[in-house]
């Protein structure tokens, strides 16, 4: 049987989905992101699978041959941390990270608590050196 995408985009609001999260705090961050990411991405917001928030898509393909399409980035308003989905390969955003405060990183994903831990106008610019090094990516190689 053929590999199902689990994270797809829906046609569900962003706006209902952010107004259903636990907390009013999270809920204005969720919404000083959405801000954040649009102006940055110049795309609309779209809820992909039940909880990450996207912003434009991309299709891969690993030497694998397991393909999808995904969020080129966006972020999730988790109850623990704010997930933001970014193009971290190669250490290609380190220099942003370094400026951006109280974070954690991982393979694909910066972690942080709440936004009042991090610098709004250095994730603005990750967040746009991200989709420009993704745009870019998608002709050479892709990371494993």
């Amino acid at each position: 049987m053929p590999y199902e995408q689990k994270t797809k985009p829906t046609d569900a609001s962003v706006a209902a989905y952010i107004d259903s999260l636990p907390t009013i705090k999270r809920q204005e961050e969720a919404r000083t992101l959405v801000q954040l990411f649009e102006r940055a991405t110049g795309e609309q917001a779209v809820l992909w699978g039940p909880s990450i928030i996207g912003f434009g898509e991309y299709s891969y393909t690993y030497a694998s041959g397991h393909s999808g399409t995904a969020a080129r980035t966006g972020f999730s308003p988790r109850k623990a941390a704010i997930s933001l989905y970014l193009f971290l390969y190669d250490g290609a955003l380190d220099g942003h990270l370094a400026r951006l405060g109280k974070h954690k990183a991982s393979k694909g994903c910066v972690y942080v608590n709440k936004l009042a831990d991090i610098d709004l106008t250095v994730l603005e610019e990750a967040v746009r050196e991200s989709m420009r090094l993704l745009e870019k990516w998608q002709g050479d190689e892709q990371p494993k």
